[in-house]
């Protein structure tokens, strides 16, 4: 008799253990709501992953949902073609989705997306890393292959994970889907570490005594490259991702992820409250969603929403969705929306910078073999210099390559913000001829270089939320904001959801689950009710509640 495998790990994140994917999955649905309900508009403002899951399944459940996008569907899934070749995309925003976002892959999944491991340094499918450190290079197949010191930094690493986080229970209880211990462990790191930094726990670990070590790892990493960008920012934002394993068992979409937003505003369920077979999203704006919100204000116990174009509407609830310090300056956002403690955290919101500048290319040239070396002339390349991740995608020798040129985060990224992508390009070329001198990347490419630069976005003002230490509070506040029971008239309807308000900033996946967080919300406002067989996240909420922290003591 052979024993069972493993249960997959899930994004079953320990401050709020719900499981949004069974949730998704179970034949009972969402919910219901009644009958004088069917048709009931519902404003949706912003047309990101958050948003359009939200509403999908309003659509579903027999609402009205009116999108509102200042730019183009996709958010932060923005997934730009090449001119020369608009089959070849630029993964300009998210580009890398773990298996344990199953949330997520449900809905990748239900739009039939194909899917390919992501070319993460050091993973299986990555046929080789260089690693650039101080002018010394390294170019291997695997971790294994890497010198002393890389090993021993990955041991440090583990060490410091057991012995002060609990690694191996809290991960252990994440694929269990062991509730109780998930709490019981978390609630207490909470208490712990909610005022260190990544850097902080790191400098205090007995694993990491050398600096040189907490220097390699910061400049490396493990998963998915480097880590010291993240040093400033609250360990706890570093655990949920290392729990849960979304930084490990990564995976691109084939063609572009912006698909998975695009695809839930064309689709078609099979099964829809209220609405005639066929109806979708698409449909039901008539093939486009309405310009972006430039008001939202209280109407009693209603709301009006007032678009670019000055046209203005009333709902009985709104989702809203994009980053939340659009909130404080880019929308007219009448105070009485939110509560002055829900405003503190708006405030003080932490977003992480990001630049990417990706380039076509005749071919993927990488592969070509050195015959001095018998490995790949270019790599998967972790450098500390400008260009700091280096990724190298194709589709075969008789089609074109695609490289991101660079990907830096915060400090890094503010080094690119001045310059145009033409300079960008050429900065970064001649750092790459210092780390490859025999290779001509510029007789490679095709076209002009695609860039962006997330904070000077000005519907972004930012690549993802980040916490910041002692932040903890703040977040709960925009996290628990869909519950509303018990609330006045006066102050219920207007619902917080995107990553920025989940537990995992810069994530698909925290898009998907606070937009369900949502869903529910509005469900519950509007007289509704998730099915007794399949409790949604409000149900469930006394019980699985994020500890709360004493604001005075």
């Amino acid at each position: 008799m052979t024993s069972a495998s493993p249960a997959p790990t899930t994004m079953l994140v320990p401050d709020f253990p719900f499981s949004y994917d069974g949730w998704l999955r179970h034949p009972a649905g969402l919910g219901s709501l009644p009958p004088d309900r069917a048709g009931t508009p519902v404003a949706v403002i912003g047309g990101g992953m958050a948003g359009l899951t939200a509403a999908y399944e309003l659509m579903r459940l027999g609402l009205r949902p009116v999108v509102y996008e200042a730019d183009q569907l996709g958010g932060r899934m923005r997934s730009v073609a090449f001119p020369e070749r608009p089959d070849c995309v630029a993964e300009m925003g998210a580009m890398r989705f773990p298996l344990s976002a199953r949330s997520l892959f449900h809905y990748i999944d239900l739009l039939g997306l194909r899917t390919s491991p992501f070319p993460n340094p050091l993973a299986p499918h990555t046929p080789s890393t260089l690693i650039d450190l101080g002018g010394v290079r390294h170019t291997v197949r695997g971790a294994g292959e890497l010198p002393d010191v890389y090993q021993e930094v990955a041991a440090a690493w583990e060490k410091a994970l057991q012995e002060r986080a609990e690694l191996a229970t809290m991960r252990d209880a994440v694929r269990r889907r062991d509730v109780e211990t998930l709490k019981h462990v978390w609630d207490r790191l909470v208490r712990e570490f909610d005022d260190q930094s990544f850097h902080g726990f790191l400098a205090t670990s007995s694993a990491f005594r050398s600096f040189r070590h907490r220097e390699v790892f910061g400049q490396v990493g493990f998963g998915t490259g480097g880590w010291d960008t993240d040093f400033p920012n609250s360990l706890l934002e570093i655990l949920r991702v290392v729990y849960t394993e979304a930084d490990d068992h990564q995976m691109a979409i084939a063609g572009g992820s912006q698909q998975v937003p695009r695809g839930l505003w064309e689709h078609r369920p099979h099964q829809c409250a209220h609405w005639p077979a066929g109806t979708s999203l698409a449909s039901l704006h008539g093939g486009s969603p309405r310009p972006g919100a430039r008001a939202v204000a209280r109407a009693g116990a209603e709301f009006t929403v007032t678009d670019t174009e000055g046209r203005v509407d009333r709902f009985p609830a709104v989702v809203y969705t994009p980053h939340v310090w659009t909130l404080l300056n880019r929308v007219e956002a009448d105070p009485a929306l939110l509560s002055a403690p829900l405003w503190t955290a708006v405030e003080r919101t932490h977003y992480m910078g990001s630049s990417k500048l990706f380039v076509l290319t005749d071919r993927p040239f990488w592969r070509d073999v050195d015959p001095d070396t018998g490995l790949p002339v270019m790599s998967m390349t972790l450098t500390d210099r400008m260009p700091r991740g280096v990724y190298l995608f194709d589709d075969g020798p008789d089609r074109p390559g695609v490289m991101c040129l660079s990907y830096t985060w915060n400090d890094d990224s503010l080094k690119m913000a001045t310059l145009g992508p033409r300079e960008r390009l050429d900065a970064l070329l001649g750092k790459l001829a210092a780390i490859y001198p025999g290779v001509d990347v510029r007789s490679h490419v095709i076209g002009d270089p695609l860039t962006i630069t997330w904070e000077t976005e000005p519907h972004f003002m930012g690549a993802f939320k980040a916490n910041l230490p002692g932040q903890y509070r703040y977040q709960r506040r925009l996290f628990t904001q869909f519950m509303q029971r018990g609330l006045t008239a006066g102050e219920r309807g207007f619902f917080l959801c995107g990553d920025d308000v989940s537990w995992t900033g810069g994530f698909a996946e925290g898009a998907v689950t606070t937009a369900l967080n949502a869903v529910w919300g509005v469900v519950d406002h509007l007289g509704g009710a998730s099915h007794p067989d399949n409790p949604g996240p409000g149900d469930l909420f006394d019980a699985l509640a994020p500890v709360e922290l004493p604001y005075e003591e």
